[in-house]
């Protein structure tokens, strides 16, 4: 494991892009979209606090994004990695000039979301967000982060499913009903089901690197069981919220069919760059489900 240091840069925009991962983006598009589509089948959609949501969620994530390759660059963790750049550890960008892009993305995040906390007059959303932001940090962050030591799972759990669902019901609505769980848990599945994905095709050069995720400590085998009963549980989840709704929300189920030949690649035993399309599909199809679910609560309105 080989720790950077800062030195010359040559990124350029294309690298800043590439190092901001857009492909993981559905991941903070996809509970705001479900959030809303369920906040709309409540009677209770604003445009003005989705879009804040909206801009918070992606904050957060193109934040958390440069916070990991900061953070796993500085430590090595990225020396021998298999999957998108990282600009610290290719050497491409000074370690405090991603770190700093991290905190500027944070800092979006955090402006937006205390526009909405006042908008929508929720204000212990003002530690929530706080929250957030610690939790995004501290992922690879700090001496002792907590994705290093099997939490990452939780972590997206928790703030990419029922925090930013949740969160996107309540300040359109001013409540929280039995779909906006359902579906929160739903996404929370879906998404955690990416960074599964993810840790499964890192699981070599993270063991190596000390970086105890759940995929390492549980190895591969139980992983690629873990991704498909998320997948499941989503799934099943999306049918719930449809019941509860209206069956048109079933429309959800487009994304769920096309991702059965990544699953069928998992179960297979699809390693290394074979998983790079797995991901990418993942999160590509969480995206779809959750348009279709939006459609499906647009028609029934």
């Amino acid at each position: 494991m080989r720790p950077v240091t800062e030195g010359a840069t040559t990124a350029t925009a294309r690298h800043w892009l590439a190092g901001a991962r857009p492909q993981t983006l559905p991941a903070a598009l996809t509970p705001v979209i479900v959030g809303s589509a369920l906040a709309h089948a409540a009677g209770g959609f604003a445009l003005i606090p989705a879009l804040l949501a909206l801009l918070v969620a992606l904050a957060l994530q193109v934040g958390v994004n440069y916070a990991n390759d900061y953070s796993d660059g500085i430590r090595g963790t990225d020396a021998d990695r298999v999957g998108p750049l990282r600009l610290v550890g290719s050497g491409l960008a000074r370690p405090g000039a991603v770190r700093a892009a991290a905190f500027v993305n944070f800092g979006v995040a955090a402006v937006a979301g205390l526009v909405l906390v006042v908008l929508s007059a929720q204000w212990w959303l003002l530690l929530i967000g706080a929250a957030s932001i610690l939790a995004a940090w501290y992922y690879t962050g700090g001496k002792r982060p907590y994705g290093y030591r099997g939490l990452g799972e939780v972590f997206v759990f928790v703030f990419f499913g029922l925090v930013a669902v949740c969160g996107t019901v309540l300040v359109q609505l001013g409540r929280i009903d039995v779909p906006a769980l359902v579906g929160a848990a739903a996404v929370g599945c879906w998404t955690t089901a990416i960074l599964v994905a993810n840790n499964l095709r890192d699981i070599a050069g993270d063991s190596a690197a000390g970086k105890l995720t759940l995929a390492v400590r549980i190895g591969d085998r139980a992983t690629r069981f873990l991704y498909l009963g998320l997948i499941a549980a989503a799934t099943i989840g999306l049918v719930v919220v449809a019941a509860l709704t209206s069956w048109w929300g079933l429309l959800a189920l487009v994304g769920p069919a096309l991702l059965v030949p990544s699953v069928r690649a998992v179960l297979r035993g699809a390693v290394g760059r074979d998983l790079i399309g797995v991901l990418k599909a993942t999160g590509r199809f969480e995206l779809l489900a959750a348009v279709g679910l939006a459609a499906g609560m647009i028609i029934a309105g």
